[in-house]
């Protein structure tokens, strides 16, 4: 069993992690920004921490008070209307660089738990977000944690809800699924695909 602080807990993987990962033993700190997704985490098993990973001292508060032997971020900023994701470019990238950041902070103020953080199994174009996956990928490993590079997600409360999207993809049960597999995975890069 294990404490495991789950930035992003209310986002699509989010919310089909926390069941899995209590299912599994483990003591789940569902972080979320939103005060009335509070409830919402709760209903799935999780104790529901919120604060603003952009709030760096309250992060490392929370963070230090949870005291998790595992940090797993999913964050990211999108919208829920798919074709509104160019909109949000500069902020998703700042949530995998400054956001990203402030975790290992809050990680390293509190013992350095284990890392596992979200990034894309896919080559971006080059710009903000392609810059912010590289930037996190190298800090996370440079921490010795583990980075989950997924495939598109397909399925329930995705984006692609009704079709498959292009390669590379991943159900978004099956990620989940993966995801609680790799809890102890060594530090490296992970692709989780169909």
């Amino acid at each position: 069993m294990s404490r495991i602080f789950l930035a992003g807990a209310s986002g699509v993987i989010g919310q089909k992690l926390i069941p899995l990962l209590v299912e599994a033993g483990h003591v789940v700190g569902g972080m979320t920004r939103t005060a009335n997704k509070a409830d919402q985490l709760s209903q799935l098993g999780a104790q529901p921490i919120v604060v603003d990973v952009f709030d760096r001292d309250a992060l490392i508060q929370a963070v230090r008070e949870f005291a998790p032997d595992l940090i797993l971020n999913e964050l990211t900023d999108l919208p829920d209307d798919v074709t509104k994701i160019g909109e949000h470019g500069e902020l998703n990238a700042r949530i995998r660089t400054e956001g990203n950041q402030n975790i290992i902070d809050a990680a390293r103020a509190s013992g350095s738990p284990k890392i596992l953080a979200q990034t894309v199994a896919w080559q971006l174009p080059d710009g903000p977000d392609a810059r912010a996956v590289a930037q996190l990928e190298s800090t996370v490993l440079a921490e010795g944690g583990v980075v989950l590079s997924y495939g598109q997600f397909y399925g329930p409360g995705t984006y692609n809800v009704d079709q498959i999207p292009a390669e590379p993809r991943v159900q978004i049960d099956r990620a989940a699924e993966r995801t609680v597999e790799l809890l102890n995975a060594p530090t490296g890069v992970v692709v989780i695909t169909d």
